[in-house]
């Protein structure tokens, strides 16, 4: 085992998710490999820049034979005696899973195990020999026992729907708009009732040898006359991740439907027998190391719901799994989600036939942006975008937080812009928003403590005894850190950026601050001209990936009794031209000491509103709130605002 590297540095930016990370012990001498002998574990988001030429030209290299896949470039298992056994390797990240030994890796993983086999004169490298150099920590070992117990016990409990008493299991279908799904539908698919809290227990298996490695509950609660329904994951999601119906799809399978929730793909299996899996976090993400299993498939229909989230979703999943081959199913009354279309007599089959190929060649006529335009107009509140909660002001003039946008964001030094916009980016994390913070001002520590402040509302310092509740319940939030820190070099943001965005479907990347980027430049003498180079990176970042980048950026040096206007902006004005959105922290106490804070939007391109509100600040928690003045929202007319029109008091009441 000479030949593995024992001191290995990653050069450029890691990426740390917002867990726990796995520290294990490895033996003396060796150092902690990525290798994962459990199936689809959380990846580590180390950033080593390959290209798909790099790895296309290592194997021919090294005699290594290939297959050009879709997603991945399949070579025979280095893992297994049987060189007809796979070991995918994904083309935009290096990263490779063998599907016969469950192991995965990095690229420089892949290419230590090559060097290995070479020294040793060996025809494959036994699994077990490699794992047995990453003996989990007993803190790790702890927490998968827990796991493992909890998962028996619910497991264990739970029922087959059908040794359900028949009144009982009418119920239990009646509550989740299953009464069209047979028993035998259910027990195919392994779909058990757990009757204490009766709900839904949706088993994840392991495709290797069929033993359940993860389950999920899906609970119904009743408010008022809405019924919700709950999710519950077993391990937590950001431990592992599964295909439901895994272990249904056959080895010859040449078509499958991708669902966001195992209801519907329980229909689509029940109305037209289909191969059928749904993604372990629905719309909210397709992890990478999924991406093997639905290599053999030669036609993806994605069908994620029936609204315009699922609709984006559908469109970003599809670049992942190779436009060429996906169809998507467009949301509308005639096209409602499988479960629905089920229960109304769809007939499930024509609408999958008819489905829209996810390529288009060109776009000639109005005719073909139609449909369009009309779901824009019909669907105006999911077009607008997330609502904050905390900042119920903001939506009266944004409207919502949408993808493919650039919010420049400003205020006076020591006016609480990190603070305000490390909140305002929290409570869509909340919401379901996988968020990335690129913070190079602040370190992580102390940002991450502020968020978990903010996140529980309370001073956990003098409440110890809380903060493993508290950081348990966020460290389930889909947030992200850069570790970054102090002045970077704009490529390598950006590469990193493109990463979290395939690897976590990013949808939301916070930069604090845009200044901390402009010393690693030298592609311009003029400081205006690198600032403004790095603005059009990210404005055209934001729309390559329909992915929402938030950049801070501080104001020139201007009189402390004046108030900030876009203007005031540091640079040229490329930086308001490019953005969609203006923000900026107006903080009249830094002048007079008594003052307020206003929050004012000085841009918004979706709708042309703008306005100021009234922000007041609760220390203990750290967060800010609307006032609670009657007088809230000042929203300003466009077309007769002049410089002087921002008001330096409490905002007069709306218009």
């Amino acid at each position: 085992m000479t030949m593995m590297r024992l001191h290995r540095v990653f050069q450029g930016p890691r990426l740390l998710p917002c867990v726990r990370m796995k520290h294990g012990v490895a033996p003396a001498g060796f150092s902690r490999r990525h290798f994962k002998k459990d199936l689809l574990s959380i990846l580590d988001s180390s950033v080593t820049p390959v290209t798909v030429t790099e790895i296309r030209q290592y194997l021919r290299e090294h005699t290594i034979s290939f297959h050009d896949g879709y997603s991945c470039l399949h070579v025979p298992s280095p893992f297994t005696p049987n060189k007809d056994n796979l070991l995918f390797i994904d083309k935009t990240t290096g990263r490779f899973l063998c599907k016969d030994s469950l192991l995965e890796g990095t690229w420089e993983d892949f290419k230590d195990s090559m060097d290995l086999l070479t020294k040793e004169g060996s025809t494959f490298l036994s699994p077990d020999t490699m794992t047995s150099y990453l003996e989990d920590s007993d803190s790790e070992e702890g927490e998968r026992q827990i796991n493992n117990m909890e998962m028996s016990r619910i497991w264990n409990k739970a029922v087959w729907i059908h040794d359900l008493e028949e009144d009982d299991a009418q119920i239990i279908k009646a509550m989740y708009n299953i009464s069209k799904i047979t028993n035998s539908t259910l027990n195919k698919f392994g779909v058990k009732c757990f009757q204490p809290t009766k709900s839904l227990v949706f088993p994840w298996y392991n495709p290797r040898d069929f033993t359940m490695k993860g389950l999920k509950l899906l609970s119904a609660v009743c408010r008022a006359d809405v019924v919700d329904y709950i999710e519950t994951l077993y391990p937590r999601p950001s431990h592992y991740n599964n295909l439901f119906g895994i272990t249904v799809m056959g080895k010859k399978d040449t078509e499958v439907v991708i669902t966001s929730r195992e209801v519907d793909s329980l229909a689509i299996y029940q109305a037209t027998g289909i191969t059928t899996v749904s993604l372990p976090r629905g719309i909210s993400c397709l992890p990478p190391v999924l991406l093997p299993y639905l290599e053999q498939f030669k036609r993806i229909t994605l069908w994620l719901g029936d609204d315009l989230r699922a609709w984006e979703a559908s469109k970003l999943f599809s670049r992942k799994l190779n436009i060429k081959r996906c169809s998507l199913i467009r949301p509308g009354d005639k096209q409602p989600s499988p479960l629905k279309a089920l229960n109304l007599g769809l007939n499930l089959n024509k609408l999958i036939k008819a489905s829209l190929p996810a390529s288009h060649k060109s776009i000639i006529s109005f005719r073909q942006l139609r449909s369009d335009v009309f779901s824009q107009l019909e669907n105006i509140d999911q077009v607008a975008g997330v609502k904050w909660t905390r900042f119920p002001e903001l939506n009266k003039l944004l409207k919502g937080h949408r993808k493919g946008e650039l919010t420049v964001f400003t205020g006076p030094t020591g006016s609480g812009k990190t603070t305000f916009i490390s909140e305002y980016a929290l409570d869509l994390c909340t919401q379901g928003v996988n968020t990335l913070w690129g913070s190079f001002e602040l370190n992580n520590v102390r940002l991450a403590k502020i968020m978990l402040t903010q996140f529980s509302l309370l001073r956990l310092e003098e409440q110890l005894d809380k903060y493993d509740q508290w950081a348990d319940r966020f460290e389930e939030l889909p947030l992200y850190f850069m570790t970054f820190h102090g002045e970077q070099n704009i490529k390598s943001v950006i590469d990193t950026m493109q990463h979290a965005v395939y690897m976590y479907d990013i949808n939301h990347v916070i930069i604090d601050n845009l200044q901390f980027m402009m010393g690693q430049e030298h592609l311009f003498s003029d400081k205006f001209a690198v600032q403004d180079y790095i603005v059009g990176a990210f404005r055209k970042f934001a729309t390559e990936n329909v992915c929402h980048v938030t950049l801070v950026i501080h104001p020139r040096k201007e009189d402390d009794d004046k108030e900030l206007q876009t203007s005031s902006i540091f640079g040229t004005a490329k930086a308001s031209q490019e953005a969609d959105n203006v923000l900026i922290l107006q903080d009249r106490k830094l002048v007079s000491g008594q003052g307020k804070r206003h929050l004012q939007v000085s841009k918004n391109r979706y709708d042309g509103d703008v306005g100021v509100f009234s922000l007041e600040f609760n220390k203990s928690s750290l967060t800010f709130t609307c006032s609670k003045s009657k007088a809230k929202v000042k929203k300003v007319n466009k077309e007769n605002e002049t410089p002087d029109d921002v008001p330096d008091t409490t905002p007069a009441k709306k218009k």
